[in-house]
Order: C-alpha cells, then sequence, then structure tokens
C-alpha cells in the first residue's frame, strides 16, 4: 500500500514523534508506515484520517 503520510505530517511541520504522540503509537509504528514496511490497521487509518480531515482513501492508496 502507498501512502502520503510523510507528506501529509511534514505540511504540518510535525515530526514523526509530534504525530505518533496525536495518534497515541510509537515512532517506529509511524516510521514502518511512512516507508511501507506496515500497513495501519482499520482504526488506525480512520484515526489518521480523522486527525487531517482526510478520507482514508486520500492518504492511503493500493499499490500498483
Amino acid at each position: 500500500m502507498n501512502n502520503h503520510l510523510r507528506e501529509l505530517r511534514n505540511d504540518h511541520g510535525w515530526s514523526q514523534a509530534d504525530l505518533a504522540e496525536k495518534l497515541e503509537v510509537s515512532r517506529q509504528t509511524i516510521n514502518a508506515i511512512e516507508t511501507g514496511k506496515y500497513d495501519p490497521s482499520l482504526p488506525l487509518a480512520f484515526k489518521i484520517a480523522r486527525l487531517f480531515g482526510l478520507s482514508i482513501e486520500s492518504i492511503f492508496e493500493p499499490a500498483p
């Protein structure tokens, strides 16, 4: 799965640690999602989408 999490995070001026704190996950989780090593659970994907005020589909998309 591809995602735009790093770009969204940078647009808000947040570090991985900042975003992790807002989502109540570890910084390592954020890093793993951004690098494509981990796909978030559905509840976490909803939490991320809510935080940025976007749809899940606008943040996460299937890999080609």
